[in-house]
């Protein structure tokens, strides 16, 4: 019997690549799903609701229960709710972003004048203006919050800048950091992944390919930690990090040998 309860996995370069099915990834989750491991998808795509991934994996056999995915725009979306109400909430982010908020109950605005809190994250038409009203928006003080701090995300064509990269240029201008990153690693996702599992962190394994994001995460939450070389990390990233995972695996094919 595994010393797991339940897994946290991180979905594109663990699970998917863009809308394929990494190899051997249904040998992974059916090894899980025979150890009786409880499973939450974890995603750092702020443009994605949990909807968007039970729809996307249900064509490969995989099924998904929403409730039991989380990505940065829901972490988000729930934390402004709980921690923001009737706010006006001043967003660099695309339109899906947007919807996932207001279908939270947060308030948004286009308004930088209105603004009451600041959320920054992937817009793929960022711009000089959009930077230049987000310093309007950021100028009075604001709470300041991200999505995500990924830099840069995995395209079909190569790797693209993410939202860390735009909150990179946002805080250049405000002269100052996010109040928080609401998504992987921080401490608001890991209590949004454990509350919903529902299962003490020492008995949970978190499964990912990024290092700063996936392993940090459950490294400082007190679990057990697992790369997948089928994303982000490689050998040479791997060696050269200081972020260093219990257990390293070729893809998500190879958890069964975890849970032996």
């Amino acid at each position: 019997m595994t010393e797991y309860e339940a897994v946290i996995l991180d979905v594109d370069g663990t699970i998917v690549r863009g809308e394929s099915l990494i190899p051997d990834v249904t040998d992974g989750l059916r090894a899980l799903e025979q150890a009786g491991c409880s499973r939450l998808l974890f995603s750092n795509n702020p443009t994605r609701s949990a909807d968007h991934y039970a729809e996307l994996l249900e064509p490969h056999g995989v099924a998904v229960e929403p409730e039991l995915v989380l990505t940065s725009a829901t972490v988000s979306a729930a934390y402004l709710g709980e921690t923001h109400p009737d706010e006006q909430v001043f967003v660099v982010g695309g339109d899906r972003l947007e919807a996932i908020l207001e279908t939270a109950g947060v308030e948004t605005t286009a308004d930088p004048e209105a603004a009451e809190v600041v959320l920054g994250s992937f817009d793929d038409q960022f711009s000089y203006d959009i930077l230049s009203t987000a310093l309007e928006a950021l100028s009075d003080g604001v709470p300041f919050y991200g999505t995500d701090p990924d830099v840069t995300i995995p395209a079909d064509d190569g790797v693209k800048p993410g939202t860390g990269a735009i909150l990179a240029a946002m805080e250049a201008v405000a002269g100052r950091e996010p109040d928080a990153v609401l998504g992987k690693p921080s401490s608001v996702a890991a209590t949004a992944a454990i509350d919903r599992l529902d299962v003490p962190p020492e008995r949970t394994l978190v499964v990912g390919d990024r290092l700063e994001t996936d392993v940090a995460l459950g490294a400082n939450a007190g679990m057990a930690t697992a790369v997948v070389l089928s994303g982000i990390t490689d050998r040479r990233s791997l060696e050269s990090s200081t972020i260093e995972p219990d257990y390293v695996l070729e893809s998500l094919g190879e958890v069964e040998t975890l849970l032996e």
